[in-house]
C-alpha cells in the first residue's frame, strides 16, 4: 500500500446524515442510515448569488438611499449537485463497458456527480470513466469503512479519494463496539461479536446509492441482479430509473431489457440524462441550434426558412413573408425538401424538418 493511501486512509469521518447537504436526502429514505461512515470529501451544495427585488413597485428615478438599497439586493440561492448513478453488472459486455463508461465521462465533464459501489464491473467502470474526465464519484460500500472491497480496487478508491471524492458505508470500523447495529449487522450469540451478512448488507447499500441520486442508469442485469435492488429501492423512493436495452440473447442485457418492459426509461445516449438534469440548458441549445439553422444555401433559402421559423405555414403565407414570385418558390421549397431542410405537410403547409 503506496504512503499516499495509507495518508488517505488514516481518518475516518462520520456524520448523521442531516450534517451534510449531500447526504441531507437519505434523511427521508425507507430504513434511514443513523450513521454515515466515509473517507475523503462530501460534494458541497453550489451556491449562486442572484438579484432580488423586494418591493417591485419602487421606482427608478428619485430612488431614496433605502430603496437603492431595496433595488440592488442580492441573495443567494443554493443546490444540491446534481447526482447520477450508474450501476450493473460484474460481470460487464464489451458493450456495457462503453456505455458506462461513455455515461459517466460525459456526466462528469456537465459537473454532475457519479455515484456507484466500487465492485468489479459496470461499477468500476463508471468511477473510473468519471475520474478520467476530471470528475467527483462517490463509492458506496456493503462493507465496514474499514475494510475496502473489493481489496483490488484499493488503488481505485485511493484515486476517487485524490479527486475530490468520498469513500462511503453505514457500517463502522470492524473493531467497534459502541454503535447501534446498522441493517445487516448482528451480534453471534457465542462470541458476543459483532457480525455482518455480507449478502444482506450489499443490498441494504443499494438504498443509499439510490438515495443520494437524482436519476439510476441501469446499465447491464442479469434477470437476477443488485443492480436491479437498486432500481426498485429508486422506484420507491420517486426516482426516475433508466435502463440501457440490450441484446436479447445477452443473460447480462435480461434484467434491463426487463425493466423497460416494466416502465423504466430505456437509454440511448448521454442527452437523455442531460436534458433530465439541465432542462433550461437543453432548451438554449435546442433554441440556438434552431436560430443557427434558419440559414440556406441562397438568401431565397434562408427567407423561407426564417419565414416558417416565424410561423407561417402556407405557400401562400410563405410567399407572402419572404415576398418572393411562386416560381422562385416552388423551386427552392423542392430543393430545401430535397436537402432534409423542411418537411411537406400536405395541402400546401410546410414545417421546417
Amino acid at each position: 500500500m503506496s504512503t499516499l493511501f495509507t495518508n488517505f486512509f488514516q481518518k475516518i469521518n462520520h456524520i448523521s446524515p442531516q450534517e451534510s447537504d449531500f447526504t441531507e436526502v437519505l434523511s427521508t429514505i425507507a430504513l434511514k442510515p443513523k450513521t454515515l461512515y466515509f473517507y475523503g470529501k462530501l460534494p458541497q451544495n453550489m451556491v449562486k448569488t442572484a438579484k432580488k427585488q423586494n418591493n417591485p413597485n419602487v421606482k427608478l428615478h428619485n430612488k431614496t438611499p433605502q430603496e437603492s438599497s431595496q433595488k440592488s439586493r442580492t441573495h443567494t440561492i443554493k443546490t444540491r449537485p446534481k447526482t447520477v448513478a450508474i450501476v450493473g453488472s460484474r460481470h460487464n459486455t464489451k458493450y456495457g463497458e462503453e456505455v458506462a463508461y461513455k455515461l459517466a465521462y460525459e456526466l462528469s465533464k456537465k459537473g454532475v456527480i457519479v455515484v456507484s459501489g466500487l465492485a468489479f464491473g459496470i461499477d468500476s467502470i463508471a468511477h473510473k470513466g468519471c475520474l478520467d474526465a476530471g470528475g467527483t464519484t462517490i463509492a458506496v460500500l456493503g462493507t465496514p469503512i474499514d475494510q475496502i472491497y473489493p481489496v483490488n480496487h484499493k488503488s481505485l478508491a485511493e484515486q476517487i479519494l485524490h479527486q475530490n471524492g468520498a469513500i462511503m458505508s453505514e457500517y463502522p470500523p470492524h473493531n467497534t463496539t459502541d454503535t447501534p447495529l446498522a441493517p445487516g449487522e448482528y451480534y453471534d450469540e457465542a462470541t458476543g461479536k459483532r457480525l455482518l451478512n455480507l449478502k444482506a448488507s450489499f443490498l441494504y447499500r443499494n438504498r443509499l446509492i439510490a438515495g443520494l441520486s437524482d436519476i439510476v442508469v441501469v446499465v447491464e442485469a442479469a434477470e437476477k441482479s443488485g443492480s436491479l435492488n437498486t432500481a426498485t429501492h429508486a422506484l420507491e423512493q420517486g426516482k426516475d430509473v433508466y435502463a440501457v436495452p440490450g441484446n436479447i440473447t445477452n443473460p447480462y442485457s435480461q434484467g434491463c431489457n426487463k425493466l423497460i418492459r416494466q416502465g423504466a426509461i430505456p437509454y440511448t445516449e448521454p442527452t437523455d440524462i442531460l436534458r433530465e438534469l439541465f432542462p433550461e440548458d437543453h432548451i438554449k441549445h435546442h433554441r440556438a441550434f434552431r436560430q443557427a439553422n434558419l440559414f440556406g444555401d441562397t438568401d431565397v433559402e434562408t427567407k423561407i426558412l426564417q419565414a416558417i421559423f416565424a410561423g407561417a405555414r402556407t405557400g401562400e403565407e410563405i410567399m407572402q413573408s419572404a415576398i418572393l414570385p411562386p416560381e422562385v418558390f416552388g423551386e427552392a421549397v423542392s430543393l430545401l425538401e430535397i436537402k432534409g431542410r423542411l418537411r411537406s405537410l400536405g395541402m400546401n403547409t410546410w414545417s421546417l424538418a
